[in-house]
């Protein structure tokens, strides 16, 4: 009520807006109890809520503005703060934070026009003992002002960490998937040879390729892919595409070009994130 007054005092002048307010369902207040209230001391409650605001408000937005309520109150504990999940919610709705569901994953991939004798070496086992043992590749798109772009993803299983990626205007297998697989063998060192490492994948024509083959191959890598039209098949890499729609993409309603799509999932992908436990799927 008396937020109420503050926000239209101006406007109708505290005197108008009680007496209205008297004579309706929404409650009642004087002017004089008004002006008795506007001189009482903030209690610690309304101290520290304010103080909470502007910490959740700094957190969402450092995360581009996509936390939800869960994530939110596990990154103000990461934060020293003492706080319980029903008060983030609650700070949260009075300061009009909320976060991003995800949408509908679109689907990308071309079924090759040859025969692929690949074996289904994972069979829905997306678990690993330790890094570099189990990578899933996966692609997904962006809607730009200009069209789409193409994002392709390599994750590492056991670290649940994006190892490799590329951005580009095109399907083609050259300027995208093979991009994000070169990115993924130099940065974990395994363009060196990296032996009993397994890279599971669907069954597209970009990953089904003679040049994605013959880097597979050349650095000893393990092919892997799924059944055809089974996203079960490949669903860890499915999950990572999804928060990464949800928590990067979603965030803006249109994006401007592909190099801005590049520029923000570098800063996504390489930003510190907490370690989560591991399990048989992310959370």
């Amino acid at each position: 009520m008396i937020r109420f007054i503050d926000e239209h005092r101006d406007q109708f002048g505290v005197e108008a807006i009680c007496r209205t307010l008297g004579a309706t369902e929404c409650g009642f207040i004087t002017s004089r109890a008004y002006r008795a209230a506007k001189t009482w001391p903030t209690s610690a409650r309304a101290l520290r809520d304010e103080l909470l605001i502007e910490e959740l408000e700094r957190i969402h937005a450092e995360n581009y503005s996509v936390y939800g309520v869960r994530k939110m109150h596990h990154a103000l504990a990461r934060a020293g703060w003492e706080i319980g999940r029903d008060q983030v919610a609650r700070l949260m709705r009075a300061a009009v934070l909320q976060g991003v569901r995800r949408g509908r994953k679109p689907i990308t991939t071309r079924p090759a026009g040859e025969p692929d004798a690949r074996p289904d070496l994972v069979e829905r086992r997306f678990a690993a003992e330790r890094p570099h043992r189990l990578w899933v590749a996966d692609i997904t798109y962006v809607r730009t002002i200009t069209g789409f772009c193409y994002v392709a993803f390599i994750t590492d299983v056991f670290t649940r960490r994006i190892v490799g990626w590329a951005v580009s205007a095109s399907l083609h297998t050259q300027g995208l998937p093979l991009l994000a697989l070169e990115h993924a063998l130099l940065s974990t060192g395994a363009s060196r040879g990296r032996q009993g490492l397994i890279h599971h994948s669907d069954r597209g024509a970009q990953y089904v390729s003679l040049a994605y083959s013959d880097a597979l191959i050349t650095t000893g890598v393990s092919a892997s892919v799924g059944t055809v039209g089974d996203s079960y098949d490949n669903a860890l890499a499915e999950t990572v595409n999804g928060l990464y729609k949800a928590e990067l993409i979603h965030s803006k309603r249109l994006w401007d070009s592909t190099e801005a799509v590049e520029l923000a999932t570098l800063k996504s992908v390489h930003r510190p994130r907490p370690r989560r436990r591991r399990s048989a799927m992310p959370t």
